[in-house]
C-alpha cells in the first residue's frame, strides 16, 4: 500500500491495535496527535490524526478539531521515520520535526511513541 493513503491509515490502525507493546503503552491515555506533512504527494493524506482514547487507537484523515499535539515535518522526514532510518527524537532535536500543543502530554507518553514506531515499522509500504 502507498504511504499516507487512506488504505495506509486503515492498515496503521490495525497494526497499532494488534501490537501488544503499543496497546499496553496506551492504557489510560487520552491523546490526539495531528501529523501535518505540507509537501505530501498529491493523492495522499498530508494531514492525519492518531486518536487514542479508552485503550483504543484510530488513525484517520485529518485535520482534527482540537488535537492535543500537532507534529509537522516534510515528506522526506516522514518517510525516513516510517522506514526506521530516522529516530523521532533525533528528528526533533535537529529541527526536522516541529511540535506544537501540549508538550507535557507528549513527553508523558514517550513510551507510547517508541511502541508506535515499532508497530508501524512492520507495515509493507510503498513510498
Amino acid at each position: 500500500m502507498k504511504f499516507l493513503t487512506r488504505e495506509w491509515l486503515e492498515a496503521l490502525t490495525a497494526a497499532l491495535k494488534a501490537h501488544e507493546g503499543f496497546t499496553s503503552a496506551i492504557a489510560g491515555t487520552e491523546l490526539t496527535l495531528q501529523f501535518e506533512i505540507p509537501d505530501a504527494p498529491e493523492g495522499t493524506e498530508g494531514t492525519y490524526l492518531i486518536t487514542i482514547s479508552g485503550g483504543s487507537v484510530e488513525a484517520a484523515a485529518g485535520p482534527g478539531e482540537n488535537p492535543d499535539v500537532t507534529i509537522t515535518n516534510s515528506y522526506e522526514t516522514a518517510v525516513a521515520i516510517s522506514k526506521g532510518e530516522l529516530n523521532t527524537q533525533m528528528a526533533f532535536m535537529t529541527g526536522k520535526i516541529k511540535v506544537a500543543g501540549n508538550m507535557t502530554k507528549l513527553i508523558t507518553n514517550q513510551a507510547m511513541l517508541g511502541e508506535f514506531a515499532k508497530a508501524s515499522s512492520a507495515l509493507q509500504v510503498e513510498y
